[in-house]
């Protein structure tokens, strides 16, 4: 399929879909009176919109959305990334314990009160993150193998839950842990437009550059000796890409939790659509985790009444019997 036939759809998928998220909900709007709330907002027209409305749009909806669809384009680009520096299929975002490195900072701060108070949730779970790349970046020192660096993800990985179940189980109450627990599984509930305000730059950021290494992203799915021949600058592309790829991680889980399947599942699915080049797939896997994003938070808001599911355990319901498909049909292709 065409590239710009794919890239043109998921745009207008994507304006679909936030259409849908700011409209859908306890409170149902119109679309007209969520393009006129918007309008009044962003461009300064006066059309009647009751003011209840416009705040909903406004104010959450809208903010919400727009940092869904940062978080899945981030993490679809992420998991891009390390299925094609490390040659694994299986590759994801949270491989590297970015995810549990952040899951214990932000326990860390709620919990045992780490830095009095000035350090806000999400503050705490990205200095985790950045913590949790770090030590395996140590771990995996010395060595360019994959392998290695997969088994010091798990290793961190590892590490990071145990300290974040022994803070939980020592020192926080019940009101606390049920709190941790629903962010862990990821939570676009306290999301607002300062985080807007991070999240699409860092998202904007590590597109622009991992377009810019796309041919070097080619190149490395023949491994590394075909990349260095090529005149692939080996260490610096991967240090780049794999600082590219924590960052992004880690700025959307300090920001909504952990959320599981996306960077695994929409590069498969991308791929399928536009093919392996990566000139094609980083574009097409960044607009498809972004529309699959906004859908997820839509279903997770509306599947029980009067009640929010954790984002996370949604994209985990979609994600699992995807990628189950896409194995079997692998399977198929090969017998």
């Amino acid at each position: 399929m065409p590239l710009v036939l794919v890239i043109a759809g998921a745009l207008m998928a994507l304006v679909l879909a936030v259409a849908l998220a700011v409209s859908i909900g306890e409170v149902a709007v119109p679309f007209a009176d969520a393009f006129r709330a918007i309008a009044n907002r962003a461009l300064g027209t006066h059309y009647p919109v009751a003011p209840i409305h416009e705040g909903i749009i406004w104010d959450y909806r809208l903010a919400r959305a727009l940092v869904a669809a940062c978080c899945g384009a981030g993490l679809a680009l992420s998991g891009v990334i390390l299925q094609a520096l490390l040659r694994n299929p299986l590759a994801e975002p949270y491989v590297l314990g970015i995810s549990a490195g952040a899951s214990t900072g932000a326990v860390a701060v709620v919990i045992l009160g780490l830095g009095g108070g000035v350090l806000t949730l999400s503050t705490g779970a990205f200095g985790g993150a950045v913590i949790a790349f770090v030590l395996v970046a140590l771990l995996a020192a010395g060595s360019g193998g994959a392998d290695r660096i997969i088994l010091a993800g798990v290793a961190g990985s590892q590490l990071f839950h145990a300290l974040t179940a022994y803070i939980v189980t020592s020192s926080a109450n019940a009101e606390q842990a049920r709190g941790i627990m629903f962010w862990l599984l990821g939570n676009l509930g306290g999301v607002r437009w300062s985080d807007v305000a991070l999240a699409a730059p860092v998202a904007l950021v590590g597109f622009l550059v991992c377009q810019a290494h796309a041919r070097a992203l080619d190149a490395f799915t023949f491994g590394t000796d075909a990349a260095a021949s090529l005149g692939v600058k080996v260490m610096r592309v991967r240090l780049i890409l794999f600082g590219t790829s924590a960052a992004m991680t880690a700025a959307m889980v300090s920001m909504v939790g952990s959320i599981g399947f996306v960077g695994l599942v929409i590069p498969h699915a991308a791929r399928f659509l536009v093919g392996p080049h990566h000139g094609r797939l980083l574009p097409a896997s960044m607009m498809i985790g972004a529309v699959f994003m906004v859908l997820a938070d839509i279903v997770s808001r509306t599947i029980i009444p009067q009640q929010v599911l954790p984002i996370g355990v949604v994209t985990a319901l979609i994600g699992a019997p995807a990628f189950a498909l896409i194995l079997y049909r692998a399977r198929r292709t090969h017998t």
